[in-house]
């Protein structure tokens, strides 16, 4: 079965939405934004889920919504956390390619500032520099793709998957 979908995943503040959202309209694909659906099936802000729950309680929530998640001919962007989820990254390699967004510690840091005001999913007492260094090596495992943004506005870093995914083989890619 081809994988119709392109799957983001990456730091927060990578640009996961921003260019998923253009890159859905250059592919006239319908665009998915991960977080928001687990807001409309919960009912909840991310922010209540992991007042409420904690955030193993969250991740849980994450994984069992991205890996249920149906889609088809959709670029889908997932929270930052979602590599945390076994199940999930499972279900979206299936349905999907994976795109790793990669932008360094310092690009990362600029873009955030503070990680309690921007809603970042981290435990207490970890900074950034232990998050981004938690989740490099899931992103990097996960990924069939790796795009280095560093250097890169926001129209070159679609062009640049566009590419990428042109060079994946048909059944790979979802572009027949």
């Amino acid at each position: 079965m081809a994988k119709t979908n392109i799957v983001f995943i990456g730091m927060p503040g990578c640009g996961k939405s921003t260019v998923g959202v253009i890159l859905a309209k250059v592919l006239k694909k319908r665009f998915i934004d991960c977080d928001l659906v687990i807001q409309e099936r919960t009912g909840k802000l991310l922010r209540e889920i992991i007042d409420q729950e904690g955030i193993d309680g969250f991740n849980a929530v994450e994984d069992r919504i991205n890996a249920s998640l149906e889609a088809e001919n959709a670029v889908i962007a997932t929270g930052g956390s979602a590599v945390y989820g076994a199940n999930a990254m499972s279900h979206l390699r299936e349905i999907g390619l994976v795109v790793y967004l990669r932008l360094s510690y310092d690009r990362i840091a600029s873009r955030l500032g503070n990680l309690e005001a921007r809603g970042v999913v981290h435990r207490p007492g970890q900074t950034l520099r232990d998050l981004y260094e938690e989740r490099t090596c899931l992103y990097e495992k996960y990924a069939d793709i790796v795009i280095d943004e560093d250097d890169l506005d926001i129209e070159t870093t679609v062009q640049c998957v566009v590419e990428q995914i042109k060079r994946m083989p048909a059944e790979e890619s979802g572009q027949e």
